[in-house]
């Protein structure tokens, strides 16, 4: 870890100067150009004092932070056949019941169906890339074809099926997670 680089990122962040910072810090400027520059190190106490002028302390400041993916491709897909059902759920954003939503791409097999649902306090997406499918919510029943969406409270019991002889395939969102 660069901790001259990464004491000078949070100085220019907070729009001190050097000398701004070794005024706080009870430091000289020049010491703080050469620990910015990483021409010496500090002490523990004069890392501490420069960290706390800075608004921050050690722990804070050598906490790694994961970088948070934000594309996805095919190889970090998850996917799920249920033969059963005659359909093949992918999990497009892994690890998304972490997240406030979960995006799937469900196909459908020819006279297949999704799981059925359970109503809970979410919304839901839902986009058809092929095919037709017939959204079930509760006892009404909508058909939807490719190219066109649905979007619905999760209130109700849901089930999508694919009454035709075509595979479809639909990109699907919930909020919160549920598949």
């Amino acid at each position: 870890m660069e901790i001259g680089e990464k004491i000078k990122n949070r100085r220019i962040s907070l729009n001190l100067t050097q000398e701004e910072l070794a005024e706080r810090a009870d430091l000289t400027k020049g010491f703080i150009s050469q620990v910015e520059r990483d021409l010496t190190s500090p002490s523990v106490d004069s890392l501490f004092v420069i960290l706390e002028a800075l608004g921050t302390n050690m722990s804070e400041f050598f906490k790694e932070e994961k970088e948070e993916q934000i594309v996805f491709t095919k190889d970090d897909y998850i996917e799920n056949i249920d033969d059963e059902n005659l359909n093949l759920i992918k999990w497009i954003v892994p690890n998304a019941q972490k997240n406030n939503m979960e995006p799937i791409i469900l196909e459908i097999e020819a006279k297949g169906k999704s799981k059925t649902y359970s109503p809970n306090e979410g919304e839901e997406f839902g986009y058809v890339l092929e095919g037709q499918v017939k959204l079930c919510l509760n006892n009404k029943e909508y058909i939807v074809n490719s190219g066109e969406c649905f979007y619905t409270k999760g209130n109700k019991t849901r089930v999508i099926l694919n009454n035709n002889e075509k595979k479809a395939k639909l990109i699907w969102i919930t909020n919160p997670p549920n598949f």
